[in-house]
C-alpha cells in the first residue's frame, strides 16, 4: 500500500509547491517537477538506474516516468516538490539539459545543488508552511531556486561509470545513516569495501567535491531544516556533530552567508 503523503504549500497559475513524504514503492510521475529532499534519504529506481536522494541533490521527475522508491535507512524522507509552467521551465533550462521534443523532460536523473539553493529551499518551506511568505515572494524565490539548480556554475551533474557511481552512493548512505557521527575515512572506506585512497579519489571525481565537504553540506542542510525547532543553537550544532557553537556558526555562515541566528531571524523562525 502506498504511503505517499503531500501537503500543498503554494498553487498559482505559474508555480505549484508541495511538501511530500515518501514511504511507498511503485509510483508514476504525473507531471515534470523538481524534487528537493531536505530530510532523510531515499533511493529512486528508474529502470536499471538507481539514484540516492538526499539534501545535496535535486531530482528530476519526468511526466509519465515510472519509478520505485526504497528506503535503505529507516525514517522515511521529506521533500519539496516544485512544478512550474512548462514554457517557463523550458526558458529556464539550458538546452543541453532537456530531452528533445514534447513533452518537456530532463535528460538526467539529478544534479548536485549548492548551499545557496539549499537555503532557498529552506526559506520557501519555512515561509510557506508558517504563512509568512507572500505569494509574489514565493514565486520569485521558486524561479530563483530553479535557475540556480540548473546553472552550470551553481550545480553539478555527476559523470562516472556505473560502478563508481554505486561506490559513491554507498558512501553517501553511510554518511546519511548517522549525520552526527564523527566518521573517520578508514571507517567509511571499510563500510563500502575499498581503500581510503581509492574512495577519496572516486568521490572527488564523481561529485566534484571532497568527501568531508559533502558530509559538512549534509549536516548544514539538516540544520536548515531544524532551525525552527531549536532555541538553543549551541545544542543544535552539537546534536549535528559540530565540535562547538563557533564551529557550527562559522561553517553555516561560510555556506549560506548568514549565521544560524541571523537565518533564524530572517526566516521568522524564532518564537515570540
Amino acid at each position: 500500500m502506498s504511503q505517499f503523503s503531500t501537503a500543498p504549500l503554494l498553487k498559482t497559475k505559474m508555480v505549484t509547491i508541495r511538501e511530500c513524504r515518501h514511504k511507498s514503492d511503485e509510483e508514476c510521475a504525473h507531471r515534470t517537477s523538481l524534487v528537493y529532499p531536505y530530510r532523510g534519504v531515499f533511493m529512486r529506481h528508474v529502470g536499471r538506474n538507481d539514484t540516492v536522494a538526499e539534501a545535496n541533490q535535486v531530482l528530476f521527475f519526468n511526466v509519465g516516468q515510472g519509478y520505485r522508491i526504497s528506503h535503505p535507512i529507516e525514517g522515511g524522507d521529506a521533500c519539496i516538490d516544485l512544478t512550474i509552467d512548462e514554457s517557463m521551465l523550458e526558458e529556464l533550462t539550458p538546452k543541453e539539459q532537456a530531452q528533445p521534443g514534447p513533452p518537456f523532460s530532463f535528460r538526467r536523473q539529478r544534479r548536485r545543488i549548492d548551499p545557496r539553493a539549499q537555503a532557498l529551499v529552506a526559506l520557501l518551506r519555512h515561509g510557506l508552511s508558517r504563512n509568512v511568505a507572500e505569494t509574489l515572494e514565493a514565486e520569485i524565490l521558486a524561479l530563483t531556486l530553479v535557475r540556480r539548480s540548473l546553472g552550470e556554475r551553481t550545480s553539478h551533474a555527476a559523470g562516472a561509470s556505473a560502478g563508481r557511481q554505486k561506490l559513491v552512493d554507498r558512501a553517501k548512505l553511510v554518511l546519511s545513516s548517522d549525520l552526527a557521527r564523527r566518521w573517520t575515512l578508514s571507517e567509511i572506506a571499510a563500510e563500502v569495501g575499498v581503500s581510503p585512497v581509492y574512495l577519496t579519489q572516486v568521490f572527488q571525481q564523481v561529485e566534484a567535491t571532497p568527501l568531508y565537504r559533502y558530509q559538512l553540506r549534509l549536516r548544514l542542510a539538516r540544520a536548515l531544516d531544524m532551525l525552527g525547532q531549536y532555541e538553543d543553537l549551541t545544542a543544535l550544532g552539537l546534536d549535528l556533530g559540530f565540535s562547538s557553537h563557533s564551529h557550527f556558526s562559522a561553517s553555516f555562515k561560510q555556506s549560506f552567508g548568514q549565521t544560524p541566528a541571523e537565518f533564524q531571524r530572517s526566516a521568522q523562525l524564532r518564537r515570540k
